[in-house]
């Protein structure tokens, strides 16, 4: 069965491409643009990025201590099956953030400054990318619910 529910662990925001993003306790959410202070946002398909906390374990181990953003993720979730998800299907975090989901992975760049630290970079397998449908504020702890698409 697929989780089509979960919970936000943690946003993060970074004022550049290419590196590690800083966890924030919450966010503004802007339609048509992404989030607030966070280099990624802007008029194009990928305004916010999520990726599931599961997927980080498969990295884990004794040398490397991987946290929320560290893959230059925005949203890390917990709980929701990311795998599962199509593009054109919505998320809902919180009572009033819509994202729909435009991009399923991509492709990691040459120089990513993320791989060279952890040794992998999970994001181009695991990571999805959405626009804003309809901004407001997230928080960490904020329920995410996967809408399939309307056919």
């Amino acid at each position: 069965m697929v989780r089509s529910k979960g919970k936000v662990l943690s946003i993060s925001l970074s004022d550049r491409r290419g590196v590690r993003k800083t966890p924030v306790t919450s966010a503004r959410v802007i339609k048509d643009f992404g989030l607030r202070h966070d280099a990624h946002a802007g008029d194009w398909h990928r305004q916010v990025s999520l990726l599931p906390f599961e997927s980080f374990r498969k990295l884990e181990n004794d040398v490397l201590d991987i946290k929320p953003g560290d893959f230059a993720e925005n949203v890390t979730t917990t709980g929701i099956d990311l795998s599962a998800v199509e593009i054109g299907g919505t998320l809902r975090i919180g009572t009033k953030v819509i994202l729909e989901i435009t991009q399923i992975g991509k492709e990691c760049h040459r120089a990513c400054a993320i791989r060279e630290v952890t040794g992998d970079c999970i994001m181009p397998r695991e990571g999805i990318f959405a626009r804003v449908i309809e901004g407001g504020r997230i928080a960490n702890g904020d329920e995410i619910r996967y809408s399939t698409v309307q056919r």
